[in-house]
């Protein structure tokens, strides 16, 4: 498979009053295509900023990063936006749902800054829908959904523009541990079947497990590079549908 992703001695430094702090400190990484990674490490070791960066959301104080190719660290906020728009799917912790939106519009919000061929986009959402398990509820407002039923429809929504890489940040944190196996689940199926590139940050070794790869920060740097795992209840050995909904 090739490099999705390489970056070369990545830094972050920021500035707080008189106080700096070195977020990231150097880091050289790789992510091939088709790969499910998951970086963990402890609040404060560079973990979220190092998502930040990959996602185009930030820009690095130093280093190089290319994403398929294409050194993204000096690009301008257009270009940039647009990285994201066409490749990058985002899942966070907080859902970060509009809450007077049913679902079905919650996961057509990012085609409204989609450039391009005209699609049928209530089509497409609804297929999305149905490939995390919500077929039947996209007139559902937010608040009439679970929390994994949310967290569920904050997917879909990060797939609507079918994007090669889905960057997770902490996707579990306010679910019990069956709901976030359901969660991780989808993300192995997503993996799997579709061939999206997974980066999932996590604290949990638990979540982890579901990943190929494990790299652990602290301080800033990378501490440990664990490759080529055996994923925890791999989805492919699991017959359960995707589609089953839990209430």
């Amino acid at each position: 498979m090739p490099e999705l992703i390489e970056t070369s001695e990545l830094t972050k430094t920021y500035s707080l009053g008189e106080v700096t702090v070195n977020a990231l400190c150097g880091v050289t990484l790789t992510v091939k295509r088709g790969s499910f990674v998951a970086i963990m490490g402890e609040s404060g070791s560079g973990k979220s900023t190092l998502m930040n960066l990959l996602g185009c959301l930030d820009r690095p104080t130093s280093g190089r990063y290319w994403l398929d190719g294409t050194a993204v660290e000096g690009l301008d906020r257009d270009r940039l936006a647009e990285i994201r728009n066409q490749k990058i799917g985002f899942v966070f912790q907080n859902f970060n749902l509009l809450p007077r939106m049913s679902a079905k519009e919650n996961v057509q919000l990012p085609l409204l800054y989609r450039d391009g061929e005209p699609i049928d986009d209530e089509e497409r959402a609804l297929r999305v829908l149905a490939l995390v398990g919500l077929a039947g509820r996209e007139d559902s407002l937010p608040t009439q959904l679970s929390g994994g039923q949310q967290q569920r429809l904050a997917i879909a929504r990060a797939l609507i523009n079918e994007p090669e890489i889905l960057l997770a940040d902490e996707p579990t944190g306010q679910l019990d541990s069956h709901t976030s196996a359901e969660i991780m689940h989808i993300f192995q199926r997503l993996n799997q079947t579709e061939g999206i590139t997974v980066i999932v940050v996590t604290h949990s070794e638990e979540v982890a497990r579901f990943a190929h790869r494990i790299i652990t920060f602290r301080d800033g740097r990378i501490e440990g590079d664990r490759r080529d795992l055996a994923p925890f209840a791999d989805a492919a050995e699991t017959r359960a549908p995707l589609v089953e909904v839990s209430p």
